[in-house]
């Protein structure tokens, strides 16, 4: 077989993606679009900013998803005195050996859960970013890489402000989305209330490996997308550096996150071909941290989906490719 029909050939372990995602939902009751938006930066090879109040399952969705790939899972709790060390490693003279030892940090897993990441300092902040970007890390000049696959999932609470340090730009550009999972329905809640002290996220079981989601993560560039969609992405990342009401449009890699998230929702919609829905789907998730509404409009409205319905308003402003 040529290296060509190698790489694209798909994955056994694909048919297994729908599998994993009802297994998730499981855990995370009610909210099948946070499970599908949170597999779709999975297999994009992306990190998730889940944005939402306390007690929403913010956790449980991270805890789940690390359980169902049956990866290495480590959960670091960001507090304001946590130092850039605690995130990476460090290294240690070892006596017996008479040599500098690096000490691996709970960054070297496949899966971690940076919770409540607003409330440790930017210079803690800043040690994510070449994880993130690179996904490797480099500690007194020698660089280590990561494990595959790699995923920052991290959460915060939009309403709390004291003792928090808001995420910079270059920190959020680094993010492949952002999701709000919000309150169950009435139904999903009565089946969370009657199962309280459970933890459902510690009962799911594996459905893919590691190996598999490397595997599906290297056959999504497969999917196709026309080239009148792309020119659709780059005329909705245009909007948003000339609207009126944005001060910072979308960077270059925010417009490459839209490409990817999109090639991936559509292989998990059963699809090799992207469609422009996939791409008006994914616009807020993708875009809405990125942008910076002008201050005037944010103090006038001081609401946490301001950014989601100017993209909205945006969205309809640009011609859909037939």
């Amino acid at each position: 077989m040529s290296p060509r029909e190698t790489a694209c050939a798909r994955p056994p372990a694909l048919e297994r993606v729908a599998e994993l995602e009802a297994v998730l939902g499981s855990a995370v009751r009610g909210k099948a679009e946070a499970v599908r938006l949170a597999l779709v930066c999975l297999f994009a090879k992306g990190h998730l900013l889940v944005e939402d109040v306390p007690g929403v399952g913010k956790t449980t969705l991270a805890q789940a998803l690390a359980r169902a790939v049956n990866s290495t899972f480590h959960r670091l709790q960001f507090t304001a005195d946590m130092l850039p060390s605690d995130v990476l490693g460090v290294t240690v003279y070892n006596a017996r050996t008479g040599a500098f030892e690096f000490k691996q940090g709970p960054i070297f897993t496949n899966f971690l859960l940076a919770d409540e990441i607003n409330r440790t300092p930017p210079k803690t902040q800043s040690a994510l970013l070449e994880a993130m970007n690179e996904r490797q890390v480099t500690v007194d000049g020698r660089s280590y890489p990561l494990a595959e696959p790699f995923m920052v999932i991290a959460t915060q609470n939009p309403i709390e402000h004291h003792g928090t340090y808001p995420l910079p730009e270059s920190q959020l550009d680094r993010f492949l989305m952002r999701i709000r999972i919000g309150y169950p329905d009435a139904a999903s809640e009565r089946e969370i209330v009657r199962r309280a002290g459970q933890m459902p996220a510690l009962e799911i079981r594996p459905v893919l490996t590691a190996e598999e989601v490397v595997q599906i993560q290297s056959w999504v560039p497969q999917v196709r997308v026309d080239e009148a969609l792309v020119d659709y992405m780059l005329a909705v990342v245009e909007k948003t550096r000339t609207h009126e009401s944005i001060t910072l449009g979308v960077s270059p890699r925010g417009a490459q996150a839209l490409y990817r998230a999109t090639q991936a929702l559509a292989m998990l919609e059963g699809r090799d071909y992207a469609l422009p829905d996939d791409v008006k789907r994914l616009v807020i998730p993708v875009f809405a941290h990125r942008i910076v509404v002008n201050t005037r409009l944010m103090v006038a409205h001081r609401s946490a989906d301001l950014n989601d319905r100017i993209l909205a308003e945006l969205l309809t402003l640009v011609e859909v490719p037939l």
